[in-house]
Formats: C-alpha cells, sequence, structure tokens
C-alpha cells in the first residue's frame, strides 16, 4: 500500500487539497482574504485555494514529524525579512494562519493533541501537551490520496517505481 511517505510534497499537496475543500469543516475564514501569511511576505496570497493548500501542506507536515507545535510550523513557513540596506533576517510565518489551520484539522477529526503529563498545580490539575499528532483518520486520508497521485508520481519521477 502506498503512504504519503512515498509521494513528492509537490504532487500531494495539491491533490490533498482538493480532497480537504470536501471536508465541511476546512473553509477559509473571511479575514484569509487580506492576510499576509507572514512579515516577511508583501502581498497576500493570490491563489484561490491558498488556504486548502496550506491546510494540506500542514496536515503532511504533522503526519511526518508530530507531534509538532505552532511555533515550529511558523518557523517552518517563515522566510527572509527584508531590511532594507541591513542584512535579511530570519522571520517566521503567520501563527494565527496555522493556529487556525490546526483548529480547523483538528475538529474535522484529522489531528489531535498530544498530551504528555498531567500536573498538579494551586489552580488544579493542568494537562501538558507535546503538540499535535494525527489521528488515525487523519493518516488514512493521507494514504488514499497517496495511492491516488501514485500514478502521476511514478511518470514524472522513474526513480520512484523500485520503492
Amino acid at each position: 500500500m502506498t503512504t504519503f511517505y512515498d509521494v513528492p510534497a509537490d504532487l500531494l499537496n495539491p491533490a490533498l487539497a482538493d480532497r480537504l475543500s470536501d471536508i465541511d469543516g476546512i473553509s477559509r475564514p473571511q479575514w484569509a482574504d487580506y492576510v499576509k501569511t507572514g512579515i516577511h511576505r508583501e502581498r497576500p496570497p493570490s491563489q484561490e485555494n491558498w488556504w486548502e493548500l496550506r491546510c494540506a501542506a500542514i496536515l503532511r507536515k504533522v503526519g511526518r514529524e508530530g507531534p509538532i507545535g505552532v511555533n515550529s510550523l511558523a518557523q517552518a513557513y517563515g522566510g527572509k525579512k527584508d531590511n532594507g540596506s541591513n542584512p535579511h533576517t530570519p522571520a517566521m510565518g503567520s501563527r494565527h494562519i496555522i493556529r487556525t489551520a490546526l483548529q480547523q484539522l483538528g475538529d474535522a477529526g484529522l489531528i489531535e493533541m498530544k498530551e504528555t503529563r498531567t500536573v498538579q498545580s494551586v489552580d488544579g490539575d493542568q494537562k501538558l501537551y507535546a503538540g499535535r499528532a494525527i489521528t488515525s483518520e487523519g493518516q488514512k486520508v493521507l494514504n488514499e490520496v497517496a495511492h491516488s497521485v501514485r500514478g502521476k508520481a511514478e511518470e514524472a519521477y522513474p526513480g520512484l517505481a523500485k520503492y
């Protein structure tokens, strides 16, 4: 069976974005038409389905590297900030976009919070989390999309057939 590890991201993410657009819980918020994806960007995204593409990329990254947190994802989706005549500096991606996408994926049942332990405090018991991890339903969706894209991947990258 083909898994999402076997298919390159440039072929998997658009197909996964089409699949996520069919899920009711994942939709572009109203404010998403006007925001930049990070402080290193000059303009908002121009693609029509950029929200679904970002959700697909986040779902794939949580599946590969999970449990992973919002700050790690923001660093991954960051870039270089142009400081004019000064040297460029690293900039993080928008944590609000990532957090909202993670919440939508969590409401759809594709990812979940990974609990590490419960700690005693003055306010009572508090749970500590390691980040977000993929659920079995999310794994199933990723693998189904990867299996449907496998033919295109073998045509584009002939060396994949031996895997």
